[in-house]
């Protein structure tokens, strides 16, 4: 389909149709909304679902895996995966724990480190910081779907590829009308 017939097709559009299909796509964008913000309470996460951006995981998880997270008021234990943030940063990092310390309070701080890393992650922590705290973690991860968050990284990584989607997945729910 080129541009020609797209413009076309939305001359052909009567202004019933038109807000039809305004509103068809602001059902989808606030479906969405509300799947997110549902899963939000129900892992108790504020990000239930992230994307392995790095290979630092390796064999556990790969580059673009996709990740399901919980984060339920539970003992952190060795060996579980965390998805945490790091103050100064955008992207949370997924690494395992490798030690837990107990504190006299109750609290806990955790020492993480990538499968695939050769040494700690208080490298990679913030200048200062020498332990993750409870705070500072996202969720654990509960399961994952193998290579399917490649899409939101070259999204992020070729923009023209992420407009180019946008535009299209929009002209598509605009001229896509149903036949009566």
């Amino acid at each position: 389909m080129d541009v020609k017939q797209v413009h076309e097709d939305f001359k052909k559009m009567n202004k019933r149709q038109v807000y039809y299909q305004i509103l068809s796509f602001g059902m989808i964008v606030s479906s969405t909304l509300m799947i997110w913000k549902g899963l939000m309470v129900v892992t108790g996460s504020e990000s239930p679902i992230v994307v392995n951006i790095s290979g630092s995981m390796e064999p556990a998880f790969h580059r673009g895996d996709l990740l399901f997270l919980t984060n339920q008021e539970e003992q952190v234990r060795v060996g579980e995966i965390l998805a945490f943030k790091i103050e100064g940063r955008d992207i949370p990092s997924v690494h395992r724990v490798i030690e837990v310390h107990e504190r006299e309070n109750g609290t806990a701080i955790f020492l993480t480190k990538g499968d695939n890393n050769n040494v700690n992650d208080r490298g990679l922590y913030a200048p200062g910081q020498v332990w993750i705290q409870r705070g500072d973690v996202i969720g654990r991860v509960k399961g994952f779907l193998p290579f399917v968050g490649m899409v939101t990284i070259l999204m992020n990584e070729y923009p023209q590829f992420k407009y180019t989607v946008l535009a299209g997945l929009g002209v598509y729910v605009l001229l896509d009308r149903e036949k009566y």
